[in-house]
């Protein structure tokens, strides 16, 4: 529930005949914060919360970044991208860079430190409202922007993302678990497999069983998108929408 502050003022309310129930409903807020010194020892903890909300997601492309760069590079050589979107190296030529998501991971790592930027702003302050909180402001609004910048960055590059093939070939794990289910305890499927893997011996199918939700073989893509969905329909933005709509008129 988003409760509507406006009319604290400084922390102890206004001696202005406002009306809060009217901002409220013209604003399109669920119902109205009635405790004003609540309604001001809110601040700092309501960005906090943002920022954390924030810092989820930027915590996600850090990961996303860190695994495109890992899975670049010559050792792995699992993706590629276009040479248009990687830059070369300063002595190799042949070499490709991940240049859009080193800079993905780095903003986004500044982004996951807002939290606490925040909770050491508003740290032992008393209540009502002090000058401190409105440097706060300069910490979290770009933050979206730069946010919404990552995640349309990162949204390019997987547009473009080239996989190499037979990246699963080496099968040793699946050998291990069709002897399992074929009765074998796995102390012994994984000793055999690891010998045989030793000797030269070692031979396995490349035919795949996965059948459970989230698994190679069924990726439950459908069902991810249903959830997020949902949580999107969850959030009141209609209402907002209609009550900016409002007031614009």
């Amino acid at each position: 529930m988003i409760k509507n502050p406006l009319g604290s003022a400084a922390g102890y309310g206004s001696s202005f005949p406002i009306n809060r129930t009217m901002t409220t409903k013209l604003l399109g807020f669920d119902d109205l914060n009635y405790n004003v010194v609540y309604a001001q020892m809110g601040r700092g903890k309501a960005e906090r919360i943002v920022a954390a909300a924030l810092a989820n997601v930027a915590d996600t492309l850090a990961k996303l970044s860190m695994d495109a760069c890992l899975y670049l590079n010559q050792n792995f050589g699992f993706i590629s991208f276009p040479a248009e979107l990687t830059t070369g190296s300063s002595i190799m030529p042949h070499k490709k860079n991940p240049d859009v998501f080193e800079l993905i991971r780095s903003h986004c790592n500044r982004i996951k430190a807002l939290p606490n930027e925040i909770m050491l702003m508003t740290t032992n302050l008393p209540s009502g409202y002090h000058r401190d909180l409105q440097l706060i402001k300069e910490h979290l609004f770009p933050a979206f922007k730069t946010l919404k910048n990552c995640m349309e960055m990162a949204g390019l590059m997987l547009s473009n993302v080239e996989i190499k093939k037979d990246i699963l070939a080496d099968e040793s794990v699946e050998e291990v678990n069709r002897l399992v289910l074929q009765g074998m305890p796995f102390r012994d499927a994984y000793k055999k497999v690891g010998m045989d893997i030793e000797t030269g011996n070692f031979s396995y199918s490349t035919q795949l069983n996965h059948t459970h939700e989230g698994s190679i073989g069924y990726l439950a893509t459908e069902e991810i998108k249903r959830q997020m969905l949902e949580a999107i329909e969850s959030f009141p933005f209609k209402k907002v929408h209609s009550a900016i709509s409002s007031l614009l008129k």
